[in-house]
């Protein structure tokens, strides 16, 4: 093993670099992963501009990563080198009543790989070999670098219950709002209706399956939502979580429905109009990254063909150019960015 690896280090996202850093080593239980491919994440990019709120600049990103195990800590069983994997990075205690109760993406004490750790975007990373999945060998480390993704869309409208028959609106057409449209399709919904200000998306949510995609600073997209699905939608789920989108999830789902909140909200407070929701007795749910039965949908989802990766795949850059990887990110039209790793 080398002495050194490269790491990304992102002081802001006009400042992100290529450091060289000791190797890790694995601890008891661990594996030490070499990544291959690394996603560069919505959340990756609110972190770089300084608005996200649950992560401090500097700050050492990877957590959409997928890898070959290189070698195995003391204890390890069921992973050997040479491995694929990919990587669930909620980091939990497993001690808390959330933990307890099997909801541990939502531990009181919750770090993320990538966010508040060191991540993936390096040569080599060590990681608990239970935050590791196998991937399956006729799936490619770019469908795997989207099971990640996947899972948080998955979670999200796992939280809408049955929606075999009903009708959904998805607000915001980036990798997660697409995968939630996937998702929604995948579950049974009748109806799929995407919102985004670029045409380019919303003709790419078109290819992907929705049944209508409309500009979503149309002023009267209510209407026209409710047009498209014969009425108000039964769910509807913010991906972009602004104040304008939770406005316009409130005045498009139907009274005694769903607006799930899957997009990371600004620092400090979004207004929403609380006298519809009880006028209107609506429901507003968040929903926070997966559980490990999400991450295994996501696999089986992604490994029957069902998710067109073509589609959504709009850039690649190596290690080296993280740099570009972050500056392509902030393009609006880029839909995900891919890091690639080869040995240094």
């Amino acid at each position: 093993m080398p002495e050194q690896i490269r790491q990304v280090l992102v002081r802001s996202i006009d400042d992100v670099t290529v450091e060289r850093v000791p190797a890790p080593v694995p601890g008891a239980g661990e594996l030490l992963v070499r990544s291959t491919v690394v996603g560069v994440c919505g959340s990756d990019m609110h972190a770089a501009l300084g608005t996200h709120p649950f992560i401090d600049l500097p700050y050492r990103p990877g957590h959409e990563v997928v890898g070959v195990v290189a070698a195995t800590g003391e204890g390890v069983d069921g992973f050997a080198p040479g491995d694929r994997v990919t990587i669930e990075p909620n980091l939990y205690c497993g001690d808390c009543p959330q933990c307890r109760s099997g909801r541990y993406n939502i531990c009181q004490e919750l770090k993320v790989f990538g966010c508040q750790t060191p991540g993936g975007m390096a040569d080599l990373f060590t990681i608990s070999a239970d935050r590791v999945h196998p991937i399956p060998a006729a799936m490619s480390d770019v469908e795997a670098a989207f099971v990640e993704p996947l899972a948080t869309p998955l979670h999200a409208v796992g939280k809408a219950g049955d929606l075999r028959g009903r009708t959904v609106v998805v607000l915001g057409a980036g990798p997660i709002g697409l995968l939630v449209m996937v998702a929604a399709k995948h579950a049974g919904a009748a109806r799929v209706v995407v919102t985004d200000l670029l045409a380019g998306k919303r003709e790419r949510a078109v290819r992907l399956g929705a049944d209508a995609a409309l500009p979503a600073d149309a002023p009267d997209l209510p209407a026209r939502a409710h047009e498209a699905l014969d009425g108000p939608a039964d769910v509807v789920f913010d991906c972009v979580a602004r104040e304008r989108s939770m406005a316009q999830a409130i005045g498009m789902v139907v009274k005694g429905g769903l607006v799930v909140v899957v997009g990371v909200g600004a620092a400090g407070g979004t207004p929403i109009r609380l006298d519809l929701v009880q006028d209107r007795e609506i429901r507003i749910e968040g929903a926070l990254m997966y559980v490990a039965e999400d991450f295994r949908a996501a696999l089986a989802l992604i490994g029957s063909g069902a998710v067109d990766v073509r589609e959504l795949v709009t850039a690649t850059y190596p290690l080296e150019e993280a740099d570009r990887a972050f500056a392509a990110s902030r393009d609006p039209e880029q839909v995900k960015v891919l890091v690639t790793v080869a040995e240094s």
